[in-house]
């Protein structure tokens, strides 16, 4: 059973993107004072009392977009309002009625689905004094809201869950099985990508570059399993980023890298590689993330060159990550789409895989013997025993008697002797190295023999004792003398 679909819909700047962040907890939306900043459907799972919907952030009607983009945006916005189950018809309390709140009123008014007025903006309680003017619309009472100051959110959830259908019979989502994020440069056919894996225009596909600015969460269903794929905007050299948009799109595709499982870095077949492609594979080496170099539109690209001539062009662009698998597909045909999730699916199962730790000590010790580390500092590095600590990356951490005897070029080759060998073919690996510290086992220490008057009373003070009267004055004296040198033997 599907989740009920909750769509935000409005003009430009009323704070559609502003709502579902606060309804969602975190940021999800790009938020600016730019009109038209949103242009795809941005979707998130919405959580509350253990019921559940999918919030849908549109972008604003009546825009002009500044790429010509505006039909293209009208169509996600009537596609995502066709699958609502509610609509959020979102007005600002500040501005009033305007005619452009007029023209969303008119195309939503032949709709067959609840629609729920929600006036925006009305951060204090003299401001709800405003809501009698948006009675004109014919919604009835609009529900006040406050974006920024998250007030009334809680009567805006009970709201939406009063108006939907089967209220009772919400239940939480299929887990997911796996997170991908696309990245690349800016028209290297991420979205279309992205519509063949939801089979629907579930982005926005335009020539023009920079069409995405979000990171788009889009689930879909392939064999019984969920997965999300996380469309994240082209990106651009940080020094010709132009605007805020641009910078939290970057920014917001660096935290899709960090949030995925699995990361497909996409090219250009007809283009070199550029300083953008080694920034996001450095930072994809960083975050140790599984990766597939995917080629795309390999369709316009095959006359000229084999796949072999472009994976050793690859493989000489990016030596670090020799391990990473290269697919071709055109996505715009579907060619090898499928087949390059099932190769994610294997890479998610490599990087959750784990060595027991007699079968780790044995490669181990093999690679060793093979090629012991060189001398360092007059003393040979030696590994006394070994254990994977985590998975998703694999983290193998190595017991040694310094860890300044392994230099960089013996952990590499550390790291290739695993790969060759253990289930880590194709993903990477973390190696911690450690001191063993020596645990010395104390050695007992000689009791002194004691009187029997130190054992009742070893810390007797002889000023304070009363003598009986047969022991004289200098019999005393010499008592206290020798208790000063620990022989007290009265």
């Amino acid at each position: 059973m599907r989740l009920p679909i909750v769509v935000i819909v409005g003009r430009p700047n009323v704070g559609k993107s502003s709502m579902l962040n606060c309804l969602a907890g975190r940021r999800i939306s790009i938020v600016d004072p730019t009109a038209g900043v949103t242009r795809d459907r941005v979707a998130t799972i919405i959580e509350s009392q253990g019921r559940y919907f999918e919030l849908v952030d549109t972008g604003g009607i009546g825009i002009d977009d500044v790429d010509d983009l505006t039909a293209e945006v009208e169509r996600q916005i009537q596609l995502a309002i066709e699958q609502a189950d509610i609509v959020l018809f979102v007005v600002d309390v500040r501005a009033g009625v305007v005619p452009l709140d007029e023209e969303v009123n008119q195309r939503l008014r032949s709709l067959n689905k609840p629609v729920i007025l929600v006036a925006n903006k009305c951060d204090t309680e003299a401001l709800e004094t405003r809501l009698v003017e948006f009675y004109s619309l014919g919604r009835g009472q609009p529900l006040p809201f406050s974006a920024e100051q998250r007030r009334h959110k809680d009567e805006l959830l009970q709201a939406i869950f009063s108006a939907l259908p089967n209220v009772g019979e919400s239940a939480p989502p299929p887990p997911v099985e796996m997170k991908l994020a696309i990245v690349g440069r800016r028209n290297t056919g991420k979205s279309t990508f992205i519509n063949a894996l939801a089979q629907t225009e579930r982005m926005i596909v335009s020539e023009v570059a920079g069409t995405t600015r979000d990171s788009v969460d889009v689930r879909f269903e392939r064999d019984g399993k969920v997965f999300v794929a996380i469309d994240t905007a082209g990106v651009r050299r940080r020094r010709s980023i132009s605007g805020d948009i641009e910078f939290y799109s970057l920014a917001r595709a660096e935290r899709s890298i960090r949030r995925a499982d699995v990361v497909l870095l996409f090219f250009d077949p007809r283009l070199r590689v550029s300083k953008v492609d080694k920034q996001l594979s450095e930072y994809i080496i960083e975050q140790h993330k599984p990766a597939i170099f995917v080629v795309n539109k390999w369709d316009l690209a095959k006359d000229r060159l084999t796949t072999e001539q472009y994976a050793d062009y690859m493989r000489a662009m990016f030596p670090m990550l020799d391990y990473v698998p290269i697919a071709f597909i055109t996505a715009k045909k579907s060619k090898n789409v499928w087949r390059l999730l099932n190769l994610a699916q294997n890479l998610h199962k490599q990087a959750n895989a784990r060595l027991s730790t007699g079968e780790l000590n044995r490669l181990i010790q093999a690679a060793y013997e093979a090629q012991p580390p060189p001398l360092r500092q007059n003393r040979h590095g030696r590994i006394y025993y070994a254990t994977q600590a985590a998975v998703n990356p694999p983290t193998i951490v190595l017991f040694t008697n310094g860890p300044e005897l392994f230099d960089a070029s013996y952990q590499r080759y550390l790291l290739k002797y695993l790969r060759d060998h253990a289930p880590f073919r194709e993903i990477p690996i973390k190696i911690q190295l450690r001191l063993k510290k020596r645990v010395e086992t104390p050695q007992p220490q000689e009791s002194p023999t004691l009187t029997s008057a130190e054992t009742v009373a070893p810390d007797l003070d002889l000023s304070r004792l009363t003598f009986q009267s047969e022991l004289t004055e200098e019999e005393v004296q010499q008592a206290r003398r020798r208790n000063d040198r620990g022989l007290w033997d009265i």
